[in-house]
């Protein structure tokens, strides 16, 4: 069978498509908040804000600065993947892959990759987001994807041994990459760690871990509906938020807000980590790739609560704010060399979007660790 080969490419959102875009905004009709609503990462105030902002963004520019990262699609079996690949001066530069999860793409994983100038970073699009196509036949499920980054690293772009990172919902794709291809996986950054099958959590005897899972449960009504639409009724979701920006750009804005570790009452203190410009380019991304109905496809898809088998390879475990009491004894058991593990002062869900120079650092360490970059 040939290699899969790698096209460049470009972004080149049509003007029409802006156009249409900025005429929905400017008919956006805003509502106040309700009475005692429950907490959330969006208030009205907020969100007019964002909606006069993006109407004003000036996406040819943000265009250029997402086109200066070189860009490929490549056909693996039924998905073509978009990705990104920035290359080190050096050939002999270690190899990072850096997936994202949901409800971000690859732009908002960009700042971190341009840290990282003595590796090879690979941001690739999840099938399905974006410039990726969902995939044609079967299902969504975390094996098939790791398959999937595993392919591109290795067929695609040919490195031999890699270094991985993922996030929200690829932390068990991550983990899987490194679980079922050590032979790849040079090693494994994360910052959110394995989570135990329910199965698992009912044989744990380690009183932190079960009042972790425990907090988990309790917080699961007020925290998952998002969640729960998605995974009941993903279609008649998508509706209206394809065809409303400004209902995508609650959508999308409001668990950036949460998910973020600056959320005190002021959803506007998400900017400290995550800029306007940035929110509003990722908006703009699912809006033009019309991307918002598929990207729901890993919270309904068929996935059984398997579990995973323990890492062996090489594992720095960085536990962001949002999991902070998240039990080292976990960690333990699943990743089986286990080189760092550290709680973060800084970073919530979003950790090498927020806090890139951080993890950068972090990052470097761990490759000097392994040999693989210079001390």
């Amino acid at each position: 069978m040939p290699t899969p080969q790698a096209q460049p490419f470009s972004i080149d959102v049509h003007d029409e498509v802006l156009v249409d875009l900025r005429d929905r905004l400017a008919r956006t009709r805003l509502l106040p908040d309700s009475p005692d609503k429950p907490a959330s990462g969006m208030s009205a105030g907020y969100l007019g804000e964002l909606v006069a902002s993006w109407r004003e963004l000036d996406w040819r520019a943000r265009e250029r600065w997402l086109n200066e990262h070189p860009q490929y699609l490549v056909d693996l079996g039924d998905v073509t993947m978009h990705f990104a690949h920035l290359r080190a001066a050096h050939e002999d530069a270690p190899a990072l892959l850096v997936m994202h999860g949901w409800p971000h793409t690859f732009a908002l994983q960009l700042d971190f990759a341009d840290l990282l100038t003595d590796f090879h970073v690979v941001v690739p699009s999840l099938p399905g987001f974006a410039f990726s196509s969902p995939y044609r036949s079967g299902f969504m499920e975390n094996q098939r994807l790791a398959d999937t980054m595993n392919r591109l690293m290795t067929e695609v772009l040919g490195y031999d041994r890699f270094l991985t990172y993922g996030e929200d919902v690829t932390a068990d794709v991550n983990d899987l990459l490194a679980a079922t291809h050590p032979e790849s996986v040079r090693g494994v950054m994360v910052t959110h760690a394995h989570f135990p099958t329910m199965q698992e959590r009912a044989d744990l005897d380690d009183p932190l871990a079960i009042a972790f899972f425990e907090r988990l449960d309790a917080d699961r009504y007020a925290m998952s509906g998002y969640a729960h639409e998605q995974g009941t009724r993903p279609d008649t979701l998508a509706v209206g938020l394809n065809d409303s920006p400004a209902g995508l750009l609650a959508w999308i804005a409001e668990k950036l807000v949460e998910w973020s570790d600056t959320h005190e009452g002021d959803p506007r203190a998400v900017e400290h980590r995550i800029s306007r410009e940035r929110i509003l380019t990722e908006a703009t991304i699912y809006w033009v790739t019309q991307t918002i109905a598929s990207s729901f496809r890993p919270y309904f898809e068929p996935r059984q609560d398997a579990p995973i088998p323990p890492v062996t390879v090489p594992a720095s475990v960085h536990i962001q704010r949002h999991e902070r009491d998240n039990p080292e004894s976990v960690a333990r058991a699943f990743y089986r060399d286990l080189r760092t593990f550290e709680r973060l002062e800084e970073g919530g869900h979003f950790a090498v979007a927020e806090v890139p120079e951080l993890m950068a650092e972090r990052t470097r360490a761990f490759a000097r660790e392994l040999g693989v970059l210079p001390g």
